[in-house]
């Protein structure tokens, strides 16, 4: 059997103090075994569904179904016509913290979207009147462009500018700001898959610097009374509590909202309203998950599409062909 690495024994030890959950954490992840699929469906639901499906959580959307271990919903041809997408369940369970927006409507904009998972999630659960998914990694577009076309998700626009440029030029624009924010990994070691140097601290680092710039520039486009969701996938606390931290101290107009569903799931490393996703729960790889309101009092600024087109905004034509890229069975 595999031994743990020290680096992820002194994590195990930062993130619980209960031995037996310490154990757990640690044989999730170096003894991965496999989770259930999970499916979202981007279009009506069949009446009888073509796959075995698990009891849902307290917290589970309507639109999402965990499916029986073995299921492989990829090779179905529903699946390929866009009825559904193919997501982690800890996907599902970062995202879920947008069910607690009041308001649908307006535009949402998705910061780090490939492969378009949360993209499609915050579409199909708030119907925005514009959805707009940037990837800033250009050989991730093909993918991203892919999955929204099949998936028919209308209006919707692809861009791929870093973070900054937006910051600048569409400030307090939009209804909805995700930023799935690229981190460490660690929760593919979960999933039997491999993320190298996941629990260096100079990795670790570099990518709580990344996220702070990214949370940062995405603050700047969330109009007043609007929402910035941050979520990664990854257990350090450099990555997640205390990148909140650090936010709400230097942007003290955004406030963490309390999600009721989860509240059994609130992280015990800080007293802001946040969640996380253990793989030894036993429902996926492991999430973390915030949802902030900018309480400042205004109007939404409207954007015209002019300027979208400046940004080199793409739009999502539906019926036409899709991209030659590959699309994955094991989506985000």
């Amino acid at each position: 059997m595999e031994k743990p690495s020290n680096l992820l024994l002194k994590l195990s030890r930062r993130l619980f103090t209960n031995l037996d959950i310490q154990e757990k954490f640690i044989q999730a992840l170096i003894n991965p075994q496999p989770f259930s699929p999970c499916i979202l469906w981007c279009q009506q639901r069949p009446g009888n569904s073509p796959f075995v499906v698990e009891s849902p959580t307290t917290w589970q959307p309507q639109f999402v179904d965990r499916l029986q271990l073995g299921e492989k919903p990829g090779k179905h041809p529903l699946h390929n016509q866009g009825d559904f997408y193919c997501l982690d369940f800890s996907s599902v369970f970062a995202a879920t913290s947008l069910l607690a927006i009041e308001q649908s409507g307006g535009l949402i904009f998705d910061m780090c979207a490939a492969p378009g998972g949360k993209s499609i999630f915050a579409w199909k659960a708030l119907q925005p009147s514009l959805l707009i998914s940037n990837e800033v990694i250009g050989k991730r577009l093909g993918m991203l462009i892919s999955n929204l076309k099949r998936c028919q998700i209308s209006p919707s626009l692809v861009a791929n500018r870093d973070s900054s440029i937006f910051a600048e030029t569409i400030p307090l624009s939009a209804n909805l700001v995700l930023v799935d924010a690229p981190c460490t990994g660690q929760s593919l070691l979960a999933k039997g898959e491999t993320a190298p140097g996941c629990f260096h601290p100079t990795n670790i680092n570099k990518c709580a610097n990344r996220q702070k710039r990214i949370i940062a520039n995405s603050a700047q486009l969330v109009a007043p009374q609007g929402y910035l969701a941050y979520m990664t996938c990854t257990y350090s606390p450099e990555e997640n509590e205390e990148v909140c931290q650090w936010f709400v101290e230097r942007f003290p107009q955004f406030q963490a909202l309390s999600i009721n569903q989860l509240q059994g799931y609130q992280s015990h490393l800080t007293d802001i309203p946040c969640y996380r996703l253990f793989p030894q729960d036993r429902l996926g790889a492991g999430a973390f998950t915030v949802l902030f309101q900018n309480t400042t009092e205004g109007e939404a600024k409207e954007i015209d599409e002019e300027v979208w087109q400046q940004l080199g905004c793409k739009q999502i034509r539906i019926g036409e062909e899709n991209s030659s890229v590959e699309v994955r069975a094991k989506e985000r």
